[in-house]
Parts: C-alpha cells; structure tokens; sequence
C-alpha cells in the first residue's frame, strides 16, 4: 500500500471510530513479536564496505550477535548518497531488517527531490549509538596558529582562501558552513570532494587552507604533524588530541557539531522489538572490546539512551541542519 493510500485509509478509519491499529498493516504479528528474533537480523548500512561507518556497524553488529540470540549481519546497500539503502529499510517487513544510519539520516528531506519514503514518518528510532566530533585541520603552513588567529586570517581576507569538504550536503560541509556563519559570516570557498580522502594532497599542498574532517579521520594526519588541529567541535577534547582545544575555548561557545551513528527501524515495528534492539546496543557499547573499538574513532558512546532519547536526537539534529542548509542556500537535488 502506498504512502498516501494509507494515510488515506487511516483518515477514514478514524472518521469511522475505527482504531488505527485495525488499517495499519504490522511488520510482525504479536506471536512472531514474542518469540523475536525467529531469523537472521539484517543491518543495513546505506554506505560503502570498509568504510568508517560500515566499520563502527560490523562492531555493533559483533556484539548484538549474542545479545539478541540471533546472527546479526551487516548489509551494505549504497547508491544516490544514503537513498538506496535507507528506501530498501523503509520498505521492509520482514520485521528483521533495520537501518544503521548517521546524520545523513537527518538532511534527506531538505537534501532530496521526490523521496519515496518519509524519513520522519517511515522510521522509528531505536538507538542512538553515539556521536563523533569534527576536528579543525589546516595546512601546517597557513599564517594561523590558533581558532581565533584563523577567523580573523579568514576576516582579513574575504573569499582569498578556500575549505574542502567530503561531498556537498554531507557533514563535513554543513559544520563548516555553521562555523563560518558563527564566526561572523567568513567568506571561504566551498571545495567539494568525493570523500575525504580526495581533499587530503590539497590540505597538504596548500590548494585547501583548511578542512573540518570527522574527528575519527583526521587523528592520524594531526598527530603525524602533517596537519595541525585547531579546534574540536565537542563539548570537550579527545583523548587522542589532548592538546586540541574546543571550539567553545576558541571563542565560540555556542558551535557544536557531530556525526553520529543511529539504528532505526520501519514504522510499524513492534514496541517489544524495537526495545529489545535498543537493550541490545545497551549491552554492546556499555564495556568490553565493542567498547574499545569504538571509542579508538573517538565515538562518544551513549550506552544509557532509549528509543525516546534517539528521537529526541534525531528531531533535534533535522531541525538545526535544515536551518543550515536553508542559510547556506543548498537546493534540493
């Protein structure tokens, strides 16, 4: 049944004094729902393998294996950014098939033209796994030792110097578009990239002055000194970069930025199932090598959320990237 012919049947119903329960077709049956899972659970990650997120999702996936009794495996559907394999989850019914997403989740609707599904009203938030922040990288020979010396370098000389980011849209490029707005309206020149790798002989060369990279891909260049880190976009710094401020530090107490990794599931899905998940995730990021192995892509877990807090994060983060993206002028593709 499509989208609007069940909103359709759903209005109808309710003019009948019909429950919504009786025209909303379930994902699973109560008996299947008690004795789930009955099959292997399917965890679709909407990008590539061997990728950060397919890697952070095979560590997830290792530890809900026993958690959940079943086998639990990664599935990696890509195509049209994250749109392939996030419509494969939406229509789903199986009631074993789930989502492992990131903030991409959140800019599909101010990002995309025509969806087939409804971000909002097709998931149901599971849970929040946890969030990585971004780390300010500049080319170790830019004039700028410090965030305040870089604003007032990019002040000084409007649209002279250029930034590069992972792909436009993508969360590299709407946290940099945040700062420069929050630093005063910067004028730098927007480089999009087919990742982040690509941008990184820029950075170097000097093509780029700088690059708000995922925290879990820059460690390495910054600790290398082959770039220098300026800043970190959490509420405090990273083990592995003690000597990086924060942005707040910096001068911007207000700027906070994270990618972040979620489960979601169909809507439909039943509540027992959904908190059985959530409990699961609980159970893996709370200790032990899934702990670990997180934690070293300078993810800050969350092993304490439920499915109401995922939502409340998720409702959180659509709203402010949508204003993001309408500030910076991104038209839908």
């Amino acid at each position: 049944m499509s989208r609007i012919g069940r909103r359709t049947l759903l209005k109808a119903a309710a003019s009948a004094g019909l429950a919504p329960a009786l025209v909303t077709p379930a994902l699973v049956t109560p008996a299947l729902a008690a004795g789930w899972p009955s099959q292997p659970v399917r965890l679709v990650c909407p990008f590539a393998a061997g990728g950060p997120t397919d890697v952070a999702a095979r560590i997830v996936a290792e530890g809900l294996t026993p958690a959940l009794s079943q086998r639990v495996i990664v599935e990696n559907r890509t195509g049209a950014g994250v749109v392939v394999g996030t419509e494969a989850v939406a229509k789903a019914r199986d009631g074993h098939t789930f989502l492992y997403t990131t903030i991409a989740h959140a800019v599909l609707r101010p990002l995309f033209r025509n969806l087939s599904f409804d971000p909002d009203a097709d998931f149901v938030p599971v849970a929040l796994i946890g969030v990585i922040p971004m780390l300010l990288q500049v080319n170790d020979d830019l004039p700028a030792r410090s965030l305040p010396e870089l604003i007032a370098l990019f002040r000084t000389h409007p649209g002279e110097f250029n930034y590069g980011s992972s792909g436009a849209g993508g969360a590299v490029h709407l946290a940099t578009e945040l700062f420069l707005r929050q630093a005063g309206g910067l004028r730098v020149n927007h480089i999009p990239y087919r990742g982040a790798a690509p941008a990184m002989p820029d950075l170097l060369n000097g093509s780029l002055a700088m690059f708000l990279n995922v925290a879990s891909d820059g460690i390495v260049s910054v600790q290398r000194g082959n770039t220098r880190g300026l800043a970190i976009s959490g509420t405090h710094r990273i083990p592995q970069l003690p000597d990086v401020p924060t942005f707040a530090e910096g001068g911007l107490p207000d700027y906070e930025a994270y990618t972040w990794h979620m489960i979601l599931a169909p809507a439909g899905t039943p509540p027992e199932v959904v908190q059985a998940v959530s409990a699961g995730v609980n159970r893996t990021i709370a200790g032990g090598q899934a702990k670990q192995r997180l934690e070293e892509q300078a993810m800050e877990l969350r092993p304490a959320g439920t499915p109401a807090t995922a939502a409340a994060w998720l409702r959180a983060e659509t709203a402010k990237w949508a204003e993001v993206i309408r500030a910076a002028g991104l038209q839908p593709q």
